[in-house]
C-alpha cells in the first residue's frame, strides 16, 4: 500500500437533523488532509452512496463525520464493514451503544460512574407529571434517547415547561429521557487511542447569558459559548474527568477517538453522554482540545487515521505515537 497516496473516502453530509454541521466538519478535514499523502473522495450518503458502493474496491481508509442518526448511530458503519472498507471510529456495537442515551446510560452505571437519575418515557405509553416530579425534583431535563448535539432537549423548571418538553422530545424519538437537572460546571474531554489511551486537556463549557445550556444553537453558533480549555478545575478534578472519559471510552468500546460530556456538580463528576465522532467544525471542541495539547488541526487528523491503520495491522504502533509526538513539539 502507497502510504503517500492513501485512497480515504471522505463522508460528511447524510439525511440527520445535523447535515449542515457534518458538511463543515467534512470541509475542514478535506483541507487539512495533505494531498500528498492522501488521495481524496467525497462522499454525501444522500447523493452519492451508490458511487461509495461502486468505488468500495478502490478505497482504502473511510474518514466518517456523519453527525447524529444514520452515520453516528453504526448504520455507515455497517455499511463500511459490509464492504469491507476499514474507517476512522467506532464499529457497529460502540456506536450504537453510545448514540442510544439510555443503554449508555446503562453501561456508564456498570462501569461505576456517575449519572443523573431519570424516568424513561415511550411515546404513546402513559404517564404522571406529578410522579416524575416527585422523584427527580422540581428541575429536570428532557432529551430524546438517539439523538445528537443536545436536539430535542429542554431544561425544565416548571409543570407547564416539563408537559412541553416532554412533547418536544417526542417530536425526536419514540423514547426520551426525563433527567434530574445538575447544576455545575459544563465540562468535555476528548479521548485518542485504542489499547493505550490518552486523554486531551479538558474544556469547560460557559453557555453565554441567552443560551440557557450547551445545546444546538450555543453549539454552533460562533460567539454564543466561551470554552475554556484547560478548565478552571483543580488538578485532581481534572485527572477525574480525564479518567472518567477513558472509563466511559473503554465501557462502550469505542475505538480511535471519543468525547465525553460531564457535568462537574457537587464536587462529583457526572457523564451525560459519550460522542463516537464528534464535531470538526471552526467551532468543535476536539480540535480545541488539541490545540491546547500542542497539535495542529493536520496534526489531529493524521493522528486518527494513524490509530485506525495501527488498529488494522497496516501500520507499525510506532506509527500513531510519532503522530502524536509531532504534535507535542508545537
Amino acid at each position: 500500500m502507497d502510504l503517500k497516496r492513501l485512497k480515504v473516502a471522505l463522508i460528511a453530509g447524510g439525511i440527520s437533523g445535523e447535515r449542515e454541521v457534518s458538511m463543515k466538519s467534512g470541509d475542514a478535514v478535506e483541507k487539512a488532509l495533505d494531498p500528498k499523502k492522501y488521495e481524496v473522495k467525497r462522499y454525501d450518503p444522500r447523493d452519492d452512496l451508490g458511487l461509495l458502493l461502486r468505488n468500495s474496491a478502490k478505497t482504502d481508509l473511510a474518514l466518517i463525520l456523519l453527525h447524529g442518526r444514520y452515520g453516528e448511530d453504526g448504520s455507515m458503519q455497517g455499511l463500511l464493514d459490509l464492504l469491507g472498507i476499514s474507517y476512522v471510529g467506532s464499529g457497529i456495537l460502540g456506536s450504537a451503544m453510545a448514540m442510544n442515551k439510555r443503554i449508555a446510560k446503562s453501561v456508564f452505571r456498570m462501569e461505576g460512574l456517575l449519572v443523573a437519575d431519570d424516568v424513561l418515557l415511550y411515546k404513546g405509553e402513559p404517564y404522571s407529571l406529578d410522579e416524575i416530579l416527585e422523584r427527580l425534583d422540581a428541575s429536570t431535563v428532557v432529551k430524546p434517547a438517539s439523538e445528537g448535539s443536545s436536539i430535542g432537549v429542554t431544561i425544565c423548571r416548571s409543570k407547564e415547561k416539563l408537559l412541553k418538553g416532554i412533547e418536544a422530545a417526542f417530536h425526536h424519538d419514540q423514547e426520551i429521557l426525563v433527567e434530574k437537572f445538575l447544576n455545575g460546571k459544563e465540562l468535555t474531554c476528548c479521548v485518542l487511542g485504542n489499547k493505550s489511551l490518552e486523554a486531551l486537556p479538558v474544556i469547560e463549557i460557559v453557555p453565554n447569558s441567552e443560551f440557557a445550556f450547551f445545546d444546538y444553537q450555543a453549539k454552533y453558533t460562533p460567539g454564543a459559548t466561551s470554552e475554556i480549555c484547560p478548565a478552571r478545575i483543580s488538578q485532581a478534578q481534572t485527572q477525574e474527568v480525564q479518567s472518567c472519559a477513558m472509563r466511559a471510552h473503554k465501557a462502550l468500546q469505542c475505538r480511535d477517538w471519543s468525547r465525553t460530556d460531564m457535568i462537574l456538580c457537587e464536587e462529583k463528576v457526572y457523564v451525560l453522554e459519550t460522542n463516537t465522532i464528534p464535531g470538526m467544525t471552526e467551532t468543535s471542541l476536539v480540535p480545541l482540545a488539541a490545540r491546547t495539547a500542542g497539535m495542529t488541526f493536520p496534526q489531529l487528523v493524521n493522528r486518527l487515521i494513524a490509530l485506525c491503520m495501527e488498529r488494522k495491522g497496516l501500520l507499525p504502533s510506532s506509527a500513531a505515537c510519532n503522530e502524536k509526538s509531532r504534535g507535542d513539539s508545537k
